[in-house]
């Protein structure tokens, strides 16, 4: 397997096996070229210098057994990444919270993005590849946004990848997330079914947005308590798009506390004097059943500390206005 570290001067060729039989070529190469920035990794691909069997090929090609990748000189100067720090390492391992020959999910930090890029070296991919050298395959089977935490689930064999997309695309995977949206909501329950369009901003900033030519979305809410300018919500997506629970609860004028991008800045600010630094959005939970033996997996990631503490300043302060009175 080629490494960054080598500064190899000469072209490799590598084999395709079965572990990443139906891979895309750009994750294929990623995979291989531990330490290498992926932008570098798409620079080669743009330059016609990766080439499948003696052709060249486009990133989303999917690769099958006993094709030959030749992956072209690898310049120390132009390559090498530094590694992550220990203290990397050592979070996002002592963040898995569950793990089996074929899966790996991790409770994930918010602000730790799932892959580098777009200025980040790190993700907690790379730093999983970095912590397991030797590991033969590891992939992300699907995204969380950087600044949500919990649940977030990794193949660790190519047929595992495969099952997991396979089990998302049919929906059946329930994935349960728990969000504090502004406002005092009606107890129960709705289901928002908005269309969602991405867009990309001159400044290169990704934004979401309702639009009825975007792809179909489905979020059902659910309201677990209310506080008086305040309501702690169960989502459960039915549809997997970008910022989707972000989006849907901006629409429905509750936008989720905390929330930069999509969210209300005066309703911020009154929760940031209790304490909330971050996007309230933790993804809690995740069920399915494997289909080959019909194991079924509960996977449970406890809500953070921090935000357990936002909860906890909110009941609280709604004692304290009870007291006084108000």
């Amino acid at each position: 397997m080629p490494e960054a570290n080598q500064g190899s001067l000469r072209a490799q060729s590598v084999t395709v096996d079965e572990n990443n039989d139906g891979q895309r070529l750009d994750n294929f190469l990623i995979s291989q070229l531990k330490g290498v920035p992926r932008s570098w990794v798409y620079r080669v691909l743009r330059r016609g210098e990766v080439r499948v069997n003696s052709g060249r090929s486009k990133p989303a090609r999917r690769l099958q057994v006993g094709d030959v990748v030749r992956i072209p000189p690898l310049r120390r100067t132009e390559t090498t990444a530094r590694p992550p720090a220990t203290s990397l390492i050592d979070l996002v391992e002592n963040s898995i919270c569950y793990e089996d020959n074929a899966i790996l999910i991790v409770n994930k930090p918010a602000g730790l993005a799932v892959h580098g890029g777009s200025g980040l070296s790190h993700g907690v991919i790379e730093i999983l590849r970095a912590a397991r050298a030797d590991a033969p395959f590891l992939e992300l089977a699907h995204r969380l946004d950087r600044d949500t935490s919990g649940c977030l689930m990794l193949a660790k064999k190519r047929s595992a990848l495969r099952t997991l997309q396979e089990l998302q695309r049919a929906g059946k995977i329930e994935k349960r997330y728990l969000a504090l949206l502004s406002g005092r909501i009606r107890k129960g329950s709705w289901r928002a079914d908005l269309p969602l369009q991405k867009n990309t901003l001159h400044s290169g900033e990704r934004m979401v947005r309702v639009d009825p030519e975007g792809k179909p979305a489905v979020t059902h809410f659910k309201v677990l308590k209310r506080f008086a300018d305040a309501s702690l919500v169960e989502a459960t997506l039915e549809t997997g798009r970008t910022h989707q629970i972000r989006v849907h609860a901006a629409a429905n004028g509750t936008p989720i506390l905390g929330d930069t991008k999509y969210g209300s800045e005066a309703a911020d600010r009154a929760l940031r004097e209790l304490g909330l630094r971050r996007l309230f959005l933790h993804a809690a939970s995740l069920r399915f059943t494997w289909p080959d033996d019909h194991r079924h997996y509960a996977v449970e990631a406890p809500l953070p500390a921090e935000l357990q503490a936002v909860l906890a300043a909110l009941e609280t302060h709604e004692q304290n206005l009870r007291t006084d009175g108000v």
